[in-house]
């Protein structure tokens, strides 16, 4: 039941549900160090992605005009020259800023949410930015107040990293303070200005034992919308515990008036906003436990949990906030760091959780794509330094930013309301049995009412084409892997009659001849395999509007250019073998210049045994020599990485040649040597070995650098491969783990 009786509830003639776009600018403060997003992710130097921006059709923002960054130093010295250039554009564009003060952060070095004075120089940050743009009619002071708090004061996260109830709870109260009087600051200026105030709901589930505990937490996930609603009163369930925390009754009866109550409720929800609490520790890792002085307990994501429909979700989430306070709601934050495939079924679920909850007469205004930029190390949540970068609605990892998949689903949604790729024939990882802990048979997704739209990918025999099959089966992605029994890639009769009966919306070429030193005794067949055949699979799709992948090689270059090589340096085979890959790319991009030819090198992968890496491994935990050039460099490319990538890249409309290798050059001996090292096995076998001249085939790229360091693959592999490398002293064979 609704706190406050629904005042303006929607008429038959309501406006469209919106969608809005956000991009991550929190500046947070961990030790002594500050991490700016919109630095870590390259906008403050890119005026242009404003122009971008409004391409896509989008009309309303939420965008940084932060405290941190514009008195860092002293609440009287500003700098407001950014600022006032990016809102400048804004408004040229007709882009309406809803304008955050404080995101995730603590404020300036002066101050931090336990200072008494925190609330009054917010108010005052707010007055000067009211006074500086009095056009902004939308303001977001404080960014998701409580789950700040919780962060800072309650699990030590974020400065100043307290640990105690007392200190989350005065950390929530000095923030929803600074609302109040940011907000009453701002009105002084502009009457009309709204209060859009966010919050991640989140949801506990539990274990009997622990039902307690997620009673709590779920009492305690609306305290910063109830204290600025004037809810917290003495009859509210945890009006105690701040009693009790230290903080006077006056203090709370400053927001009995209800005057901090938001014009606009944001929600932001994420996959991991709802948690299961399992007192049965032994099953989860460390990091997992907690304790609460009675019980530990292990607190993990509940979506990978079996619940029944309709329990979990934004559909969820979202009808809850509209039915507790009545008040307009938009999501404030859709967003999912995983492959374009996820990342669409997420933004299109909560797009169509929004279009339900409007239908029941939700007074539901917006969704918004958050982290149109992506965003920078939120896996750690801020406190390593990792580069880990999720990309958004553009990469920017290109430069210039590459528009992602997303950006066609904003333009589909703002122009139509609507938007269709073959991925969302499946739902998310998220409704999928794969995604729990053991295979269930209950809370799988209603089949579509037709055939999932499939992919179509040769060379079931090969690494990539089992690769790919394997990683297609993880992310939801329907397709048909053929042999070369089942389709002749360089007959065009055989894959005119496949390709008709198959129906698939993109073909991926993952077949052709893979022995580049037998090729030089069988060049025909080597023709025949990577050229005729990727010419003939090219043409019969730009025959249908089938969307084509093929695959190319660094062995395209002589290896004499004394640098990594990138897309646009000239083509030089020395052998037969990239003659034939040069031959392939060139009839490919004749006949279908929109097809996506990708250069890789080296490949190593954790299913493939056959790899010269895992052989050399083999053959060094078994104590024989391995002899390993030290004069041939390559990037060694890891399979998992390139097929995940090349999918993105797929679904994302990318053409042309396209590099992708892990980021690093080296030997094969130094590759080797570095892997050895990596699974604890001793070096001493190995040898280099004299292969003629110095070359190096490494590829760079100057079209995005997106693919993870050679580093992390390395690492990567050693442990995904499920292998110990210990020798069976009988046999001399590898023990599995």
């Amino acid at each position: 039941m609704s706190i406050f009786p629904p005042k303006n509830r929607l008429a038959p003639s309501r406006p469209p549900l919106e969608l809005w776009g956000g991009i991550e600018c929190t500046v947070a403060r961990i030790g002594d160090q500050f991490r700016n997003q919109i630095r870590e992710t390259g906008h403050y130097d890119r005026p242009d992605d404003i122009d971008r921006i409004a391409a896509l059709g989008l009309r309303t923002l939420r965008y940084p005009v932060l405290w941190e960054t514009i008195a860092p130093d002293r609440q009287d010295e500003s700098s407001w020259t950014w600022h006032d250039r990016q809102l400048a554009q804004l408004r040229e564009k007709s882009i309406a800023p809803i304008a955050g003060l404080v995101h995730h952060g603590s404020g300036p070095r002066y101050t931090n949410l336990l200072d008494p004075n925190f609330p009054e120089l917010v108010a005052a940050h707010a007055a000067r930015v009211a006074e500086r743009y009095p056009w902004i009619t939308l303001y977001t002071p404080i960014n998701e107040p409580l789950t700040t708090a919780r962060f800072s004061g309650l699990y030590g996260h974020w400065y100043p990293h307290g640990r105690e109830q007392a200190t989350f709870l005065r950390a929530l109260i000095t923030q929803c303070r600074a609302v109040v009087l940011s907000m009453r600051a701002i009105r002084a200026v502009n009457p009309a200005a709204q209060l859009l105030q966010t919050e991640d709901l989140g949801f506990a589930f539990s274990t009997p034992i622990l039902r307690y505990q997620a009673d709590y937490e779920n009492q305690r996930r609306w305290l910063s919308l109830d204290l600025l609603c004037g809810m917290v009163l003495p009859h509210h369930p945890l009006y105690g515990q701040f009693i009790q925390a230290g903080i006077a009754a006056s203090e709370l009866a400053f927001f009995a008036d209800g005057a901090g109550r938001p014009d606009i409720i944001g929600i932001n929800h994420y996959l991991t906003s709802e948690r299961f609490l399992d007192h049965r520790v032994r099953y989860y890792a460390d990091f997992l436990r907690d304790y609460n002085g009675h019980h530990s307990y292990a607190d993990v994501e509940a979506v990978r949990l079996d619940f029944p429909p309709g329990q979990t979700g934004p559909l969820v989430r979202l009808r809850e906030a509209w039915q507790r306070y009545g008040l307009p709601v938009v999501m404030s934050e859709a967003h999912h760091g995983n492959s374009r495939d996820e990342q669409l079924r997420w933004l299109m679920e909560c797009w169509h959780s929004a279009q339900t909850l409007r239908a029941e007469g939700a007074d539901i205004r917006a969704v918004t794509v958050w982290s149109i930029l992506g965003c920078v190390d939120w896996n750690t949540l801020l406190m390593q330094q990792n580069q880990f970068y999720e990309p958004g609605v553009f990469d920017v990892r290109s430069d210039p930013p590459r528009a992602t998949a997303l950006a066609n689903a904003i333009v589909g949604l703002t122009a139509h309301g609507k938007y269709d790729h073959p991925v969302l024939d499946q739902p998310g990882w998220w409704r999928r049995d794969n995604r729990l802990h053991r295979p269930v048979a209950s809370e799988l997704a209603a089949p579509s009412a037709l055939a999932p739209r499939r992919l179509v990918i040769t060379g079931a025999t090969g690494t990539l084409g089992q690769a790919f099959s394997r990683i297609c089966d993880l992310r939801g992605l329907d397709h048909l892997l053929l042999t070369r029994a089942d389709m002749d890639i360089a007959d065009a009769d055989s894959v005119r009659r496949v390709l008709q009966d198959c129906q698939p919306w993109a073909v991926i070429n993952a077949a052709g001849y893979v022995r580049p030193e037998a090729a030089e005794q069988e060049p025909e067949l080597c023709a025949r395999e990577n050229a005729a055949g990727a010419a003939v699979l090219a043409q019969a799709c730009v025959a249908r509007g089938i969307a084509y992948v093929t695959f190319s090689s660094d062995l395209v270059f002589d290896g004499k250019l004394g640098r990594s090589y990138v897309e646009s340096d000239k083509v030089c085979p020395t052998g037969v073998y990239g003659a034939s890959k040069v031959r392939a790319e060139r009839q490919v991009l004749e006949a279908f210049p929109q097809a996506l030819v990708i250069r890789s090198s080296a490949f190593f992968g954790p299913w493939d045994r056959y790899n010269f890496v895992y052989a050399a491994l083999r053959d060094l935990a078994s104590g024989k020599p391995v002899h390993a050039s030290d004069e041939v460099f390559v990037s060694p490319t890891y399979i998992p990485d390139l097929v995940n990538e090349t999918l993105d890249l797929l679904i994302d409309g990318a053409e042309g040649v396209w590099h992708l290798a892990n980021q690093g050059t080296i030997s094969w001996h130094q590759l080797i040597t570095r892997v050895a090292q990596e699974a604890g096995l001793d070096t001493t076998g190995l040898r280099k070995a004299h292969v003629g001249p110095r070359r190096a085939t490494a590829l760079s790229s100057e079209r995005s650098q997106s693919m993870p360091s050679l580093e992390s693959a390395i690492h990567r592999f050693v442990r995904e491969s499920n292998v110990a490398w210990q020798v069976d002293g009988t046999a001399g064979a590898i023990a599995r783990e």
